[in-house]
């Protein structure tokens, strides 16, 4: 099982729930990804759950179709077009998808074992993904345009790489663990047109990594266990400014979004004397504290979250 990724990790029941459709039912026992056409028009929010992926129009949050035949899929990310991309970590591989559909466009192989993350950067279209290694060193591949085969970055400071995210900027930061079995969290950034990774001390203690993304002024980044914390990065250094509570329900956030004064928090929890279960949280970024929604209903597992956006 992946540290921080493994598909038997927490489902949780309560209010806002989104019911099933038959459609739904239909589709699933088919085993088939399905969406309809219209779902393209829309925004959409993808939730990863391990074997699938599923899809929400956003932010009415109704379901509207699931992909499908993934081994553990955890992180994903978007492109400035809406194609998503669905980090594979029990395959190696990322695929691609167009923005409401169920074909895939792209399949990237990995360099090493235990992909986690992904990102974009937004001033160049390349596709970063981060990788645990597993018996090999940890890696930032980059994918220039998201295409082809990478180059791969490593830091003899980090044994596994998980989540990744760019400023506006194009400087990339990922986010891991140092020596094996230490649990010490560890940061590092990739500087736009550079071609070394650069260790960033951090000023607050995190518990394990969770997922890395830029709020416009900020690094957000998650400890899977608690909160969100954002910090002011100023040369080597990310001094914290804020944090974002998540509160009791929120447990085991692996990679949350960001869209815009909403942070989107797909978990896991394990109520005492009850099996795992999981949810989508909606809560006001960055005031957290209280969930403003919830998806319930049928979600089994949520590894992580993203928002596509439409075509205008």
């Amino acid at each position: 099982m992946l540290a921080g990724c493994g598909e038997s990790q927490p489902p949780i029941g309560g209010l806002g729930a989104m019911p099933q459709t038959s459609a739904i039912a239909t589709h699933a026992e088919r085993g088939k990804s399905w969406m309809p056409s219209y779902a393209a028009s829309q925004n959409l929010l993808y939730v990863s759950e391990v074997r699938t992926v599923a899809v929400y129009s956003y932010p009415q949050r109704k379901r509207e179709g699931t992909l499908r035949h993934f081994y553990i899929a955890t992180g994903m990310c978007a492109d400035k077009k809406g194609d998503v991309f669905v980090v594979d970590s029990g395959y190696g591989k990322i695929f691609e998808y167009a923005h409401g559909g169920t074909k895939r466009l792209v399949t990237l192989d990995s360099p090493t074992k235990g992909p986690v993350g992904c990102a974009i950067d937004p001033t160049t279209g390349d596709l970063a993904v981060g990788s645990q290694g597993f018996g090999s060193e940890a890696t930032i591949a980059i994918y220039k345009n998201a295409r082809g085969k990478p180059v791969t970055y490593t830091d003899s400071a980090f044994d596994q790489f998980f989540f990744c995210g760019y400023d506006n900027k194009g400087n990339l930061f990922a986010d891991g663990l140092t020596a094996p079995g230490s649990g010490n969290f560890a940061l590092a950034e990739l500087p736009q047109g550079k071609t070394a990774l650069t260790t960033i001390t951090v000023d607050r203690y995190i518990t394990f990594p969770g997922g890395v993304q830029w709020d416009g002024k900020h690094l957000a980044i998650g400890n899977q266990f608690t909160n969100i914390y954002e910090f002011a990065i100023s040369g080597h250094r990310a001094t914290s400014v804020g944090t974002t509570q998540l509160g009791r329900d929120a447990m085991y956030v692996k990679q949350f979004w960001i869209q815009g004064q909403t942070v989107i928090a797909p978990n896991v929890y394990i109520p005492k004397g009850h099996s795992s279960r999981s949810n989508v949280l909606f809560y006001d970024y960055p005031a957290g504290k209280k969930a403003t929604q919830k998806i319930t209903d049928g979600v089994k597992g949520a590894q992580g979250a993203v928002v596509s956006l439409a075509a205008k």
